[in-house]
């Protein structure tokens, strides 16, 4: 079992590296007590409950003490169960002005009525065994929820590439059925010859190779996809750096088809080459 312990500072990114780490594929738990960590590893591992990846997240509303943080800790060494530890942390500073912009309280401020700076101050105490055998700190005093969330994809993610943690759909459609609800992106290639003219081509689909064939033998149709491909490679890096978890890309003719399956196919190649892992739908295909 690949086991995760995320902890950090109260206001320092935890949520957003917990979103991250479930996008790319880890079973999250949050806010679990230092004294059931080493009872949840072990129902994580037992019989039909195996995981394969696990991240657990730790802090003060769960830890109260650091011996409580150190002896959770040493029973997983004495149990020779292998672990890493992400530990997040800022300045006081910037968490201090992250508290006042969003109204909210520290926990420990909400506990015992200290001031956010006592809180912070007390709380990196707790804190302390968990920030001493780190495996990994980020200093997200001056990184955005989008750059945070890259760096924990870069960091986990088995090609370390963010790319991979962004769910791209290529969806063909008929505008005659309505726009997808769930576009993001919608390209419209009916200003192409349809193939539903040509007799032999009706009844077949884009899935077909002698109507791909036909709707790509016209020079308007490579230049189009050539533009497509060329807006993608310009959009989708900036969508996974502003950290968008997902993105469909809907491609739509008059009936869904034979255009739209046709240039959903090449658009989602297209993707694949640049490094994304593109699911294709043809949502009118059999309509």
């Amino acid at each position: 079992m690949d086991l995760l312990i995320v902890s950090g500072l109260s206001g320092a990114g935890k949520s957003v590296a917990m979103n991250a780490l479930e996008d790319i594929g880890y079973f999250c738990m949050d806010n679990i007590p230092a004294g059931l960590l080493p009872r949840i590893v072990a129902f994580s591992k037992a019989g039909d409950n195996q995981l394969a990846k696990v991240a657990i997240s730790m802090d003060v509303r769960g830890c109260h003490s650091s011996e409580e943080i150190l002896s959770a800790l040493e029973q997983l060494d004495l149990h020779k169960i292998p672990y890493r530890i992400l530990f997040l942390d800022a300045s006081d500073e910037v968490l201090c002005r992250r508290y006042k912009e969003t109204r909210r309280r520290h926990p420990i401020s909400i506990a015992e009525g200290a001031s956010t700076l006592d809180a912070l101050a007390q709380e990196r105490k707790i804190l302390e065994p968990l920030a001493r055998r780190a495996d990994y700190v980020i200093d997200t005093s001056l990184l955005s929820t989008a750059q945070n969330r890259e760096r924990i994809c870069g960091l986990f993610l088995p090609r370390g590439d963010a790319r991979a943690a962004m769910l791209l759909t290529v969806m063909s459609f008929g505008f005659k059925f309505g726009l997808p609800q769930e576009a993001d992106l919608v390209l419209d290639v009916r200003c192409l010859p349809n193939p539903f003219y040509v007799p032999e081509l009706k009844h077949k689909t884009g899935l077909d190779q002698e109507v791909v064939d036909y709707v790509m033998g016209f020079e308007e149709a490579k230049e189009l996809l050539r533009r497509i491909e060329s807006f993608l490679e310009y959009a989708l890096p900036l969508y996974v750096k502003e950290g968008k978890s997902q993105l469909t890309i809907a491609v739509g003719c008059t009936g869904g088809k034979h255009r739209s399956i046709t240039f959903a196919r090449k658009i989602a190649e297209y993707c694949e080459k640049q490094g994304y892992a593109p699911s294709v739908q043809h949502r009118d295909a059999t309509r």
